[in-house]
């Protein structure tokens, strides 16, 4: 067997992992841009080239053989591969630099990751950090994107996952005098507005469960989308809340809000991941940055500290 057929063209792989991904030529040709003539043709071709049947053909669907299955398999994992070593190519720029294309929630990119970017810059001078514009979910589709950090408990499938902060979630107060109620005691809190961060809809429930204080009703009370702009309504009197202290040490020690019970918070099951796909593990940049992420996070034995995959 000549070593032409055991290796077929790039572009009738891409065809055929496409088509598996999608189930059908209709998607696979609108993603790869081209007809979907041609698409059928090109995964035709791969077939007659390794003289094997890889799709079972119905009128609606195609569905892949277990020769199929198999195949698809590993292609896939040397496409993401063969991605990855050239986008390593490209950012290194054959020059001994590097750039690293991350997203970032705001609130966390702005109070906990970009004051200590300094400390960065002179560990690794070379290194560039390139935000993207944050999106919701976790989609590393896009080749500029080579990480993201995301909020969650650290689950995300496809992804390795390293726990940074924020599971130590402080209860925050208006300055006394300045809200509805002084809060003293946790009896107070139930007497308050609660404020209410739409990514974490139970942190109430979770608030009453863990210090036994009832509260007639934990899904009240105005909802927000950013922690930044919940602290800030905390500031001027709107109510209490329940905010990642990673997020609210500044304005507690400020004396912006105050946190009127040391003990009052709780020990979250979600919090801020640094995330990227396989594929993209060992990317020079990207290793230097997770590492030294790493070592501003947690000691090990903290909730959550381990890398997930």
């Amino acid at each position: 067997m000549s070593l032409r057929r055991l290796n077929p063209p790039l572009h009738l792989l891409r065809a055929f992992c496409t088509v598996a991904r999608f189930g059908g030529v209709s998607r696979a040709a609108e993603a790869l841009h081209l007809t979907q003539s041609a698409v059928s043709k090109q995964v035709q071709e791969l077939e007659r080239w390794v003289g094997i049947s890889l799709f079972e053909r119905s009128r609606k669907r195609l569905s892949l053989t277990p020769a199929g299955e198999r195949y698809e398999k590993a292609v896939s994992a040397l496409l993401a591969r063969l991605e990855a070593v050239t986008l390593e190519l490209i950012t290194s720029g054959g020059d001994g630099g590097s750039a690293l294309h991350l997203s970032a929630l705001p609130t966390f990119a702005a109070k906990w990751l970009i004051p200590r970017l300094p400390q960065l810059q002179q560990l690794h001078p070379q290194l560039t950090l390139h935000f993207v514009p944050y999106v919701h979910g976790y989609d590393f589709s896009d080749p500029e994107l080579d990480c993201s950090i995301l909020f969650g408990d650290g689950h995300w499938p496809g992804a390795r996952s390293h726990y940074l902060a924020g599971n130590d979630v402080v209860l925050i107060a208006p300055r006394n005098g300045v809200g509805e109620v002084d809060v003293r005691s946790l009896r107070d809190v139930a007497r308050c507005t609660l404020l209410r961060h739409v990514t974490v809809p139970e942190a109430w429930q979770r608030w009453s469960e863990t210090h036994g204080v009832p509260v007639a009703d934990t899904l009240s009370g105005p909802q927000f989308d950013q922690f930044q702009t919940m602290i800030r309504a905390v500031s001027v009197g709107m109510g209490v809340a329940l905010v990642p202290r990673c997020l609210a040490q500044d304005e507690i020690t400020a004396g912006t809000v105050a946190e009127p019970l040391p003990q009052g918070g709780y020990t979250s099951d979600v919090g801020y991941w640094l995330c990227y796909p396989e594929a993209r593990a060992h990317l020079p940049p990207l290793v230097r940055f997770r590492d030294w992420l790493l070592g501003l996070a947690p000691l090990p034995g903290a909730a959550g500290d381990d890398g997930r995959a």
